[in-house]
């Protein structure tokens, strides 16, 4: 991993400039770049993303991206239904599984959260309806928000960990989900300098997202 301080741009050996937080991993790289802060709307993967935040916890992310393709297969692609209906068998099997990180109050979260996904779903229509709400790339008027440097928290992460807790989500405090918002677009915080934070920008004008039209 890169010595350099996390807000900052580093010129990797391509000659690109990126945020310093990717290193020179090329796993951890290709998710900088194809990935990460890139708008998501996508209910599976915003779950998977959700699962995959929680299971972190205590973790590098790296750790988690390198076990990622283990965790689709065991969990059902992340498909809310099919993980929802998860029996007690279902846990036994996932506590087995080397592949993934074995924590039984993780692993009942995501399932306890599958079933609270298909009830926003059943409300909302999406749990991307929901999600982007919470959308933290614009001020109150409408601009682009400047890039203030990298947090922990924001009042939107806050917000949204308010509106997860009320609805009886489990293990997904405003930390957690600021790193869900970074990740998935829902707010654009490559550094100044890295050469994706104007292709993030563009990527989200593109995308036709679900809270326009709430």
């Amino acid at each position: 991993m890169s010595a350099a301080p996390a807000g900052s741009a580093v010129v990797g050996a391509d000659g690109l400039a990126r945020c310093g937080w990717c290193g020179e991993d090329p796993e951890y790289v290709r998710y900088h770049d194809e990935e990460w802060g890139r708008p998501v709307t996508e209910d599976a993967r915003l779950f998977e993303k959700l699962c995959l935040e929680a299971f972190q916890s205590g973790l590098s992310w790296l750790t988690i991206l390198r076990k990622r393709p283990a965790f689709r297969t065991a969990f059902a692609g992340f498909e809310s239904r099919a993980v929802a209906a998860f029996g007690p068998a279902d846990v036994e099997r996932l506590l087995g599984d080397v592949g993934i990180v074995r924590h039984r109050g993780k692993i009942e979260a995501a399932i306890h959260n599958a079933a609270r996904v298909l009830e926003v779903v059943d409300e909302l229509g999406s749990l991307a309806r929901l999600a982007w709400r919470f959308d933290a790339r614009f001020d109150e008027h409408g601009r682009p928000r400047p890039f203030t440097g990298l947090h922990a928290t924001t009042d939107e992460s806050k917000a949204f960990a308010r509106e997860l807790k009320r609805r009886g989500f489990v293990y997904l405090g405003p930390t957690t989900l600021y790193a869900f918002m970074q990740a998935m677009g829902l707010v654009n915080d490559h550094v100044p300098g890295c050469v994706h934070r104007a292709v993030c920008d563009e990527a989200r004008e593109r995308t036709l997202l679900p809270s326009r039209g709430d």
